[in-house]
């Protein structure tokens, strides 16, 4: 299949990809648009079944980076970098720096960042190779890791959700289900605990799932049993499209809201989860703090400065859903309009 036919490419200005023979590295980088300011957006390591597939999320994940930043009032466009190879055993220095000689090579019409596979030791690494990268912060509070800025972020939006489902914002009792318990879910259910929310987890890693049960008494559920459970909350944190035909059938929780991108399969899900009355906290909405944190790492200000701008999800999302009642439309719908308003008018 043409890369200017598939039907993710929707007007990237820039896909480009790259073999490394002596590391191995077999790496994509997307940019989908740079009107606002150059493309940033995370470097994901994973087992890609498939060329097929490893096109497929970074076409995607690197458009949802534009809207992202844009809902955001960032000056940033949006782009992404997948690596095919597995997290856990192929990384290696000389892999690391072919991917920085890559990035380097764009010329700094992308900016990367550590996400799924990836950590801040590896873009340190890959920082040896090419200066544009985000989340090194020498002396940073979380050492440069956007993780918990991302994980607070959703917390808040969270919460905005469930104030307008359930007119209320106190979360005691609260039954959440978060699927994917890593850097982001943890922190995520961390909150959620000390907020009183009752926790049930999953995690394709069971060490993770032990690390919730033991660290923060929640109830471990299987991965395919999660979807009947009777909960107020689904919070996916693992990878995308996992809102699909089958999941909505089956899905019994009032609110997604999560930390994974691309949650839903396609844009028809988010009509079919409004005709379900299930009420979506649109993905690149209310993850948007690691996007946050990044732009401040790089461009400064306060932590202070940087938790506000984080808590303005909050009343992000209560204007998408109130848009969302008005007009009748999928959640989902509402914030690509919002952010097609910042990102293609200027």
């Amino acid at each position: 299949m043409s890369v200017f036919s598939h039907p993710e490419y929707r007007d990237h200005q820039h896909v480009a990809f790259h073999y490394d023979r002596s590391s191995g590295l077999k790496a994509i980088i997307a940019i989908h648009n740079t009107q606002l300011g150059p493309a940033l957006g995370g470097c994901r390591m994973w087992p890609y079944a498939s060329d097929e597939e490893a096109l497929r999320d970074v076409l995607r994940l690197s458009r949802g980076m534009t809207y992202k930043s844009a809902i955001a009032n960032l000056k940033l466009g949006g782009g992404k970098a997948v690596i095919i190879g597995d997290p856990r055993s192929g990384k290696t220095d000389a892999l690391l720096h072919a991917m920085g000689d890559f990035i380097e090579s764009l010329g700094g019409r992308y900016i990367t960042a550590e996400d799924s596979g990836t950590k801040v030791a590896d873009i340190a690494k890959i920082a040896e190779r090419t200066a544009h990268i985000s989340g090194l912060v020498q002396g940073s509070e979380h050492g440069g890791d956007p993780s918990p800025t991302t994980a607070y972020g959703v917390f808040v939006g969270l919460q905005a959700a469930v104030e307008h489902r359930f007119g209320k914002s106190d979360l005691s009792g609260l039954k959440v289900a978060v699927q994917g318990v890593g850097n982001v879910g943890f922190r995520l259910a961390q909150h959620l605990r000390d907020a009183g929310a009752e926790l049930y987890v999953t995690d394709i890693f069971a060490q993770n799932v032990d690390r919730a049960v033991t660290e923060l008494g929640a109830t471990a559920v299987s991965e395919e049993g999660l979807w009947d459970l009777d909960v107020d909350v689904f919070a996916p944190c693992a990878l995308g499209a996992v809102i699909n035909d089958t999941t909505i059938e089956r899905l019994r929780a009032p609110i997604v809201a999560g930390a994974a991108n691309n949650q839903l399969a396609s844009e028809a899900h988010g009509d079919m989860l409004r005709q379900k009355e299930i009420l979506y906290a649109p993905d690149y909405v209310i993850n948007a703090g690691g996007i946050m944190d990044a732009y401040y790492q790089r461009h400064g200000g306060s932590a202070e400065q940087l938790k506000a701008h984080v808590e303005t999800i909050e009343q992000t999302l209560l204007e998408i859903f109130q848009r969302s009642e008005r007009d009748q439309l999928p959640t989902s719908v509402v914030a690509d309009r919002m952010a097609e308003e910042r990102f293609r008018l200027r």
